[in-house]
C-alpha cells in the first residue's frame, strides 16, 4: 500500500470525512485492524478564504506547491487534495513535486461514464462553477456536458457553502433553496448533480434528488484507495 499524502484543512470539516473514509475503505478492502498510512498537511482555511476573496490565486498556488512539498518530503507516494476548487492549482503543484495527484474530477468523471451520463450540473464555489478548471476537464477529458446555477442561484450555492457549510452550520432553509436549483437543473437537461465542493455533502444526499448525485468527496476518497493499492 502507497503511504497516501493529503492536503486538507479546506475546509477541515470535510477533511476528517476523507480521513475516515479512507480508512474505512482500507479495512473495507484489507481486512483485520488494516488502517491507510498517510500524511497530511491541513493549511488555515481563513487564509485560504481571504486569498480567494480577494483573487489572489497566485498566492493560493504558492501556498498549495509549498504545503504539497511538504507532504512530499514527509514520505507520502501520491497526493489527494481535500478539495475541489483548490485542484485550480494541480498543473503547477504537478510540475513542482514528482508524487502522482489523484484528480477529483477524473475520479467523478470515472463514475458518471460507467453510469453512462452525458450531461450533469456542478454545484460549488463560484470558482469551481464558473472558472474552467474543473468543468473544462469534465468537457474537453471526459466528453461530458455541463451545466451550473445562473444568476442569484449561482449566488445562493456559493454563499451558503462560505457562510455555513464551512463553518458547520447545517440549516433546512439552506437545504430546501439546493433541492430548489437542483430540480431547476434537471428540467434543463441535467441527469445527474455533481456536488463539486467537499462541503456540500453535509448537506445533500441522494436523498434529495430524483437523479443521481455524485459525492466527490465519498468518490475521490474511494479513488485514492483504489490508487494507494495499485501494484
Amino acid at each position: 500500500m502507497k503511504v497516501i499524502g493529503l492536503l486538507g484543512g479546506m475546509s477541515w470539516e470535510s477533511s476528517l470525512v476523507y480521513y475516515k473514509i479512507i480508512n474505512e475503505k482500507v479495512k473495507e478492502k484489507l481486512g483485520g485492524h488494516h488502517s491507510c498510512e498517510c500524511v497530511m498537511y491541513s493549511v488555515d482555511f481563513h487564509q485560504i478564504k481571504q486569498l480567494q476573496f480577494e483573487g489572489d490565486w497566485e498566492q493560493l498556488t504558492q501556498i498549495m506547491i509549498d504545503a504539497a512539498k511538504k507532504i512530499e518530503r514527509g514520505g507520502a507516494e501520491m497526493l489527494t487534495i481535500c478539495t475541489n476548487t483548490m485542484h485550480k492549482m494541480v498543473p503547477d503543484i504537478e510540475k513542482n513535486i514528482q508524487i502522482p495527484i489523484v484528480h477529483i474530477a477524473d475520479a467523478t468523471a470515472e463514475v458518471i461514464k460507467s453510469m453512462g451520463i452525458k450531461k450533469v450540473a456542478l454545484l460549488g464555489t463560484r470558482y469551481t462553477m464558473e472558472q474552467d478548471f474543473y468543468k473544462g476537464r469534465l468537457i474537453h477529458n471526459h466528453g461530458i456536458d455541463v451545466v451550473i446555477p445562473g444568476g442569484d442561484d449561482l449566488e445562493t450555492i456559493h454563499n451558503i457553502i462560505y457562510d455555513e457549510l464551512v463553518l458547520g452550520i447545517i440549516k433546512q432553509e439552506s437545504k430546501e433553496a439546493y433541492k430548489r436549483i437542483i430540480s431547476t437543473l434537471i428540467q434543463e437537461g441535467a441527469r445527474g448533480i455533481v456536488l463539486g465542493c467537499t462541503e456540500i455533502p453535509l448537506l445533500i444526499n441522494q436523498s434529495d434528488c430524483d437523479v443521481p448525485v455524485f459525492d466527490t468527496t465519498q468518490i475521490h476518497a474511494e479513488k485514492t484507495v483504489e490508487f494507494a493499492l495499485k501494484d
